[in-house]
């Protein structure tokens, strides 16, 4: 069974975090092991969310743990997603080489969450700048979303050219959700076969955690040896039909280098 090291938030009575990936990645048939990094009852953006952030100490305990039970050995992917602490993050950077070490083919994929539109910057700046510093670097995926996108890379990130700009500045594959396109959403994946775009309707009263969970199942996928095309279409499409409860139409549509420069 393949298995997907989450490094990520523990929420209990939301759908949103590591926790919702790991529920989706067994669903899936795919082992999760989930080292989180807060422990909250809910969603912080419905109010106080109770629980707290997971010591820092007890954190790398917990990867000490996963480490000596031989959880690094059958890592086919791994996720690093919120982090509440610079040591922390810290401690996914030393993770994230191991995993390497041990595993050199299974992809790292990082979300750097810091934000979004909405609400602006939701970490401390000193956690969003340790983010940026040491895991962005190390990642084969990066998957911010388009607010997350322009804050890393100091560009706007307004509409697609403009996204397709700041990625190519990222100068690493990506998958960039939330991409504005007018009436519609899209997920923008960048690799070195290119860009292929994934678009929707947009969904109103989107609800909290479908960039997680986008996360999640786009690491699964890979984790189970399919292509980034059907990744990403799956990936979306299961993402949208939650958001809207039932099976949404989604696009795919490879973009050239010539649609960029023009």
């Amino acid at each position: 069974m393949p298995a997907v090291l989450i490094l990520s938030s523990f929420v209990a009575a939301s759908r949103v975090g590591g926790s919702v990936q790991a529920a989706a990645l067994e669903r899936m048939g795919v082992r999760a092991i989930l080292a989180p990094t807060v422990t909250f009852g809910r969603h912080p953006g419905l109010g106080a969310p109770g629980g707290g952030p997971i010591a820092d100490v007890t954190f790398e305990g917990v990867l000490a743990g996963v480490e000596a039970a031989g959880g690094f050995e059958d890592i086919s992917a791994m996720i690093c997603g919120y982090f509440a602490s610079p040591a922390q993050v810290a401690a996914a950077a030393r993770t994230i080489e191991k995993v390497r070490r041990i595993n050199p083919t299974a992809p790292i994929l990082v979300d750097p969450i810091m934000g979004d539109v909405e609400a602006g910057l939701y970490v401390t700046k000193t956690v969003a700048e340790a983010i940026a510093r040491n895991l962005v670097p190390a990642a084969d995926i990066i998957a911010p979303n388009a607010w997350e996108l322009a804050r890393l890379t100091g560009r706007p990130a307004g509409d697609l050219g403009e996204v397709r700009s700041a990625v190519k500045a990222l100068g690493a594959a990506a998958l960039i959700s939330s991409v504005p396109l007018g009436d519609e959403i899209g997920v923008l994946l960048a690799s070195p076969e290119g860009e292929i775009l994934a678009r929707h309707p947009r969904v109103p009263n989107v609800p909290k955690g479908t960039g997680d969970l986008l996360v999640g199942l786009f690491a699964g996928a890979l984790a189970e040896g399919i292509s980034l095309d059907e990744a990403l279409m799956t990936a979306v499409g299961e993402v949208a039909a939650l958001a809207v409860g039932h099976a949404v139409e989604v696009t795919l549509e490879r973009l050239d280098a010539e649609r960029l420069d023009g």
